[in-house]
């Protein structure tokens, strides 16, 4: 069974603690770049020492010889040791700590070595050289990692600043935080709707874009249900609030979004420990270049083979990878996210790239699950209306779509004490007592397992027989529709390489098996209780073979136990359920089925940018290795292989983001 991992950060280790979603530097004792707390970059704090060091470091270079004549060569070390502290005091601090702290491999080590190195050896320029262009990589990285978190905490912008609160006839604008259920609030044209609620009053048209991704506005009247987060366009709106702005959709998906790092995908892992064995190895064997040629090679001396060794050290540096990797996932993550698809973790776009098989499930994820009573077939002395009124009062503590198209085609007022001993039956319907009589409603199941004698109709949508007092009252059919995208979704699916597309449903083998031909999905299972679903998942993803994986799609209410059990768990978000945010991997929030598509693109694509810069790091970094060892390649050409490569990964992986 696939455990969920609760959203949490995560913590950090060698190279990559200083990088990816802390390298704006909430870990502020490894950099100290100038951001402030919340981790946005300050471009001015960040340009002016590289003002200052530039001013001392290239009349360094441009009087190198006069100033190296100097005495002592005083002049050379007054310019450049200035330049140097400023460039690399960061790096430096960050080395020691770490050897403090048994971490003595990463890469701020190599380049505290290779540089001090280089100052011993009387290279002066090349020493300061490798610590600005490593400072000016660092910004530019900076950039990167602060535009890939703004794609993603663009949902940010939909945290409302105020609710406008009714206290005995007046408006108080208020922080949301501060309004409780059942409180009164104002919503004006062009305001965000701050908590969630219901509309006692008005009728508007809302912007929903921030939390679905829809840039077609919802029109929302009296008694509907709205979001944290949406954005009034119209009228005046009264909204009795429903939940704390903790518990609100937008919270949760806010948080969600924030906390995405937590779980990391295979190949950041894999980097992580590469890095751990990678460092000692490039240290030890630059040790070996300083040391052993001078033994056995004649007519060489020791610095030319300890310069060697500083270059083959700087070169080695393996930023570019623990850098560009987790932003390369960051990137998709927040591309994802600003096309209504929110991702849990780097670690489902990997599984994606894998998958061979997406199971749907049927309402509410192909279907609109906006259903409509279309027919009522009453028995043994029922007439319509009364058949109806039976089965509103029996589903009024329901909030499944059915139960509430049941209420909608009554319409009639509803005591609550007319109806007791409400008992809902998973995956068979409802028993309760209403006008104390005993009502059954639900599937055929259900009246089998009870005993009770039913007719067996084979419409064209969904029957819900009912009994009273175990004495068959009749049934009603309701019918839904196909969302517009379902089959084009099948479709993509099948041309992306999708080897096969599973419908599981809980209605009767008539109506699955028309939806299935329709939508021209591969097989169907119908008539499955929740815990059947479950076995159904295990027998698909027992079947998809050693490497393929298994995608589940289902509304995220009544699918939480499959949406568990599979490689993957996409919900139906639609406009924030909790249910789909609290157990998926995967939230849709425009309900589109298509999306599952294209998130599976996104994957797709983050991955190849991944192992695109994997390539080109590894391979430019073992080209210039071998120069540097051959003693053609000098400090200059190993700030390329190192600030350079990391800075093309790096653009490279910004890619993911768009």
């Amino acid at each position: 069974m696939k455990q969920k991992v609760h959203l949490e950060s995560s913590g950090c280790s060698n190279c990559e603690h200083e990088h990816y979603e802390n390298h704006n530097h909430a870990h502020d004792e490894n950099h100290n770049h100038g951001h402030n707390h919340g981790g946005e970059l300050n471009l001015k704090n960040e340009v002016l020492p590289l003002v200052v060091i530039l001013s001392l470091y290239a009349p360094g270079v441009i009087f190198e010889n006069q100033l190296h004549n100097t005495f002592y060569s005083i002049g050379e070390y007054l310019l450049f040791i200035p330049a140097y502290l400023l460039s690399g005091w960061s790096v430096l601090k960050t080395a020691g700590r770490n050897i403090l702290k048994g971490r003595v491999f990463d890469e701020t080590f190599l380049m505290a070595v290779a540089t001090l190195g280089a100052i011993a050896i009387h290279k002066l320029p090349e020493a300061v050289g490798v610590m600005l262009f490593y400072k000016i990589g660092e910004l530019f990285q900076d950039i990167a990692v602060s535009r890939s978190r703004n794609s993603i905490k663009a949902l940010l912008e939909v945290r409302p600043d105020y609710a406008n609160i009714q206290i005995e006839g007046e408006l108080k604008k208020v922080s949301p935080e501060r309004v409780n259920i059942g409180d009164v609030i104002v919503v004006k044209p062009g305001e965000k709707i701050p908590l969630d609620g219901e509309i006692i009053d008005g009728k508007s048209q809302v912007d929903t874009s921030a939390l679905t991704g829809e840039s077609v506005p919802r029109t929302v009247r009296l008694g509907e249900t709205v979001l944290a987060g949406m954005i009034n366009k119209m009228g005046v709106l009264s909204i009795r609030v429903t939940k704390l702005f903790t518990e609100s959709s937008i919270a949760k998906i806010l948080d969600l979004v924030q906390n995405a790092k937590s779980k990391k995908a295979e190949t950041e892992k894999f980097i992580t420990k590469f890095a751990q064995y990678y460092t000692p190895i490039v240290v030890f064997t630059s040790l070996a270049v300083a040391l052993l040629p001078p033994l056995f090679i004649s007519g060489t001396t020791s610095s030319e083979w300890v310069y060697r060794a500083l270059i083959l050290l700087v070169i080695s540096c393996p930023c570019g990878l623990v850098i560009s990797i987790p932003l390369g996932y960051f990137g998709g993550i927040g591309n994802a996210a600003k096309r209504g698809i929110l991702v849990k973790g780097s670690t489902f776009l990997d599984t994606l790239n894998v998958v061979n098989t997406v199971v749907f499930d049927k309402t509410g994820t192909l279907t609109k699950g906006v259903f409509k009573v279309v027919k009522i077939v009453p028995q043994n002395g029922y007439d319509e209306q009364e058949l109806l009124q039976l089965a509103a009062k029996a589903e009024s503590h329901s909030n499944h779509p059915i139960a509430q198209s049941i209420r909608k085609a009554y319409g009639g007022k509803i005591d609550e004490f007319e109806v007791r001993d409400y008992e809902e039956i998973a995956g068979y319907g409802i028993r309760a007592k209403v006008e104390n009589r005993v009502v059954i409603a639900g599937s055929d199941r259900l009246l089998d397992k009870e005993k009770i004698a039913h007719d067996n109709c084979l419409a064209e949508g969904t029957v819900i027989h009912l009994a009273v007092d175990d004495i068959y009252a009749g049934y009603i059919v309701i019918a839904d529709e196909l969302k517009e995208d379902a089959r084009l979704a099948i479709q993509t699916l099948k041309q992306m390489g999708v080897e096969r597309t599973v419908m599981l449903t809980g209605d009767n083998q008539a109506i699955a098996s028309r939806i299935a031909q329709q939508l021209g999905i591969d097989t169907y299972e119908a008539e499955l209780l929740p815990e059947e679903k479950v076995n159904a998942i295990e027998k698909l993803i027992s079947t998809a073979g050693k490497h393929g994986k298994v995608v589940f799609v289902g509304d995220g209410i009544n699918d939480a136990p499959v949406i568990a059990r599979a490689d993957v768990g996409m919900a139906m978000g639609g406009l924030g359920s909790d249910a789909a945010i609290e157990t998926a991997d995967i939230v849709i929030m425009t309900d589109a089925p298509l999306k599952v598509a294209e998130a599976i693109q996104i994957a797709r694509k983050t991955r190849q940018i991944v192992w695109q810069n994997i390539g080109f790091a590894l391979a430019i970094k073992g080209v210039f290795i071998g120069l540097g060892i051959l003693g053609i390649a000098t400090m200059w050409e190993a700030v390329f292989a190192d600030v350079g490569v990391a800075l093309l990964a790096i653009l490279n992986a910004t890619r993911a983001m768009k």
